[in-house]
């Protein structure tokens, strides 16, 4: 199949893309002159391709402050801005954009999950919602704590019910990127805790939110400033916890610029990883933008970067 053919999409043309694949995340997958375009037919018509790579967007934040940035107006299929948007990098919990839509291929929001003992994760930092092994709640309930809390817990236990176990999700997850025609990504657990084999690029980033945003169920979650999410423990007792969205955007503590709304997004946070955000947006016409900013310095340096971005519609 063609999209399996071209690891990588950078303009028009129709000559396929043969070139190393590299799994240092440190590297890039980004070695085509600009100067020749290529096109895959009947793919990248209706998505954003890159034909330049620009530096420098935000005055006063130098390439230490941040790996890679990008802005893609999504309904008119046109990139906006891109700085190293094909390099490789750590996506943190940008990751659960990918848990999320290979989740919703396969589960109604109806559908009940049982936590097994996996949803134990005892790696310090990890952001857990707190089930334990024998919990239960429906899909949608776990959906809210994957995507608006970012728990990890929540990430395993979907990944579990969904794909018989978090290994067997992973296959499904590269699957589903493979298809999607991000090839500069590969993926070994649903949660996006650090592991070398375990990463992505902003434009693959942008591939995936693009995908997940066709569907409702998707937006209905991260546009959520807070949830109460009901579950039953595992003796039979009804359990309910108060959630909080992790985007400041939501959150009101950070502000986009005059004319834009921020829809929702996702995102991720590792020491190795940075702060990283891929972020939906519409202008006052109701057009879409996707933005993604990578191993950001600090957080507050990761909003400062997503709203100069947002500044360029």
């Amino acid at each position: 199949m063609l999209l399996l053919m071209l690891p990588v999409f950078t303009g028009c043309g129709k000559k396929p893309l043969d070139m190393p694949y590299s799994s240092l995340p440190e590297g890039s997958s980004f070695r085509i002159s600009f100067s020749h375009p290529y096109m895959a037919e009947g793919f990248c018509n209706d998505i954003c391709v890159v034909e330049k790579e620009e530096k420098g967007f935000a005055s006063g934040y130098d390439e230490d402050s941040y790996a890679a940035a990008a802005l893609f107006d999504a309904g008119h299929s046109r990139t906006l801005y891109s700085e190293a948007a094909f390099r490789r990098l750590y996506p943190a919990s940008m990751t659960k954009v990918m848990t999320a839509i290979v989740a919703m291929q396969h589960l109604r929001k109806e559908d009940v999950i049982t936590c097994g003992p996996n949803v134990k994760i005892t790696e310090s930092g990890a952001q857990l919602a707190g089930f334990e092994s024998g919990d239960s709640m429906t899909a949608d309930q776990a959906m809210h704590a994957l995507l608006m809390y970012s728990a990890n817990d929540a990430a395993v236990a979907i990944a579990e019910a969904v794909g018989g176990s978090v290994e067997g999700f992973a296959d499904m997850m590269n699957r589903e990127a493979a298809a999607l025609g991000a090839q500069g990504t590969h993926f070994v657990n649903p949660h996006g805790l650090h592991d070398e084999d375990h990463y992505t690029t902003a434009y693959d980033m942008y591939l995936m939110m693009n995908e997940a945003v066709k569907y409702d169920w998707f937006n209905e979650i991260i546009s959520a400033q807070s949830y109460t999410c009901p579950y039953t423990a595992a003796d039979g007792s009804a359990r309910e916890m108060d959630l909080a969205t992790t985007n400041l955007f939501l959150k009101g503590d950070a502000f986009p610029p005059e004319g834009i709304t921020v829809i929702g997004g996702k995102t991720g946070t590792t020491i190795a990883a940075g702060n990283n955000l891929v972020l939906y947006t519409k202008d006052k016409s109701g057009n879409p933008y996707i933005s993604v900013v990578m191993r950001a310095k600090e957080r507050g340096i990761l909003y400062a970067l997503t709203t100069a971005l947002l500044e360029r519609i």
